[in-house]
């Protein structure tokens, strides 16, 4: 299977945009007093407030990060395959998506 262009630009915006995004709301987290026992920032344990949101987090960027990554994978892929084609050549067991 290989991934059209625009499919392949879509998931690397996903990626972009997971890393542009999730790391602003972790500061965000982590500023909130809610995520410390302490009541302040940074003062007594971490609550689960701060503890569920990290994991949030952690696997929203390996997704979009995984995404990015398919993305640049499926990008470079179809070039290949434009270069390898004649024009108006169809190759039988390709499947766009």
């Amino acid at each position: 299977m290989v991934l059209s262009r625009g499919w392949s630009s879509f998931l690397v915006g996903v990626g972009v945009w997971t890393w542009v995004i999730w790391p602003r709301f972790g500061l965000a987290i982590w500023n909130d007093t809610r995520a410390w026992s302490g009541g302040a920032v940074g003062v007594g344990a971490p609550t689960g407030f701060l503890w569920i949101h990290a994991v949030l987090i952690a696997a929203s960027l390996a997704i979009g990060s995984t995404a990015g990554v398919l993305g640049i994978r499926g990008w470079r892929a179809a070039r290949r395959l434009s270069r390898r084609r004649q024009p108006g050549e169809v190759e039988p067991d390709d499947q766009r998506i």
